[in-house]
């Protein structure tokens, strides 16, 4: 059951208009790194999880907490937009110089939206459910769940740059906090699982039918030897089996691609001396 509070979980209101910015925070909204990806991610983490139930829990409070910050985000965008009618966006694209150095004002805010906010991201592409990962391995979850916090702290530090108003630059450092603390959830998260399963996921399955020869190699395929000089290259693995191997010089281990001729009513190019009857 999810019930709604009224009160937003943090202020969200901008001291003045300004539509070419509530175009950008989109962005943030419904973007790939936005808080409907991240919330709608971490719901169905948790729904589908059957693992602990420490981590579901931990799963349904985060995707729920998501839900309040689509909402502080969409509140936000719906007031940038107050006075915006679209005769102002009309009239940046009489100027091609200022258009080309603002952007202008997504005219979708206004026609299709009615001066709201879209589950968009920046450009107006919709939001897209494949943005999301829910795989059922935790660990692998987590570590998707860090890089969306990261990403998602790194584009909202950016737009706290862009703009100078004091109600969204209020509301983006209370996000941008929350983000900190999310990336560090996720990495304590990962580090419990990892001390517990280990770094490579899947921890389940049994090494011994991989390749272990290759495993364990760092190779060099693109010119120039710079990455040696990295951890990845020489000195023990992260999960203390083995030994960095750095291949300089790989060369290739498989067969050169031959494929048999296409079937005659698949229409493909005839091989060599086979030209079709009629020709």
């Amino acid at each position: 059951m999810f019930y709604h509070v009224k009160e937003l979980q943090y202020n969200a209101k901008p001291n003045r208009p300004d539509p070419v910015y509530a175009k950008k925070l989109q962005e943030i909204l419904g973007g790939q790194y936005g808080e409907m990806s991240v919330m709608i991610q971490y719901l169905f983490q948790g729904w589908n999880c059957r693992g602990e139930k420490k981590y579901r829990d931990m799963l349904l409070d985060i995707g729920t907490e998501e839900i309040a910050h689509v909402e502080m985000l969409a509140t936000m965008i719906a007031q940038l937009l107050d006075g915006a009618p679209v005769e102002e966006q009309e009239a940046a694209a009489k100027d091609p110089i200022i258009l080309a150095a603002m952007g202008g004002m997504n005219p979708q805010h206004a026609i299709v939206g009615g001066l709201g906010a879209k589950p968009d991201d920046s450009q107006g592409y919709p939001w897209n459910a494949r943005y999301t990962i829910a795989s059922g391995n935790l660990l692998a979850d987590f570590r998707a769940n860090l890089n969306a916090e990261s990403q998602g702290r790194l584009q909202a530090v950016r737009l706290y740059e862009m703009t100078d108003d004091p109600g969204v630059r209020d509301m983006l450092s209370f996000l941008i906090a929350r983000d900190h603390m999310h990336q560090l959830q996720w990495i304590a998260a990962i580090a419990e699982l990892e001390e517990k399963e280990g770094l490579v996921v899947p921890s389940t399955f049994n090494q011994q039918y991989e390749k272990q020869e290759v495993s364990y190699s760092f190779m060099n395929c693109s010119k120039g030897t710079e990455s040696a000089e990295g951890k990845w290259a020489s000195g023990a693995t992260p999960d203390g089996k083995a030994q960095f191997e750095y291949i300089e010089n790989p060369v290739p281990m498989g067969q050169i691609p031959e494929l048999a001729p296409a079937p005659t009513h698949m229409h493909g190019t005839p091989p060599p001396g086979k030209l079709p009857p009629n020709m």
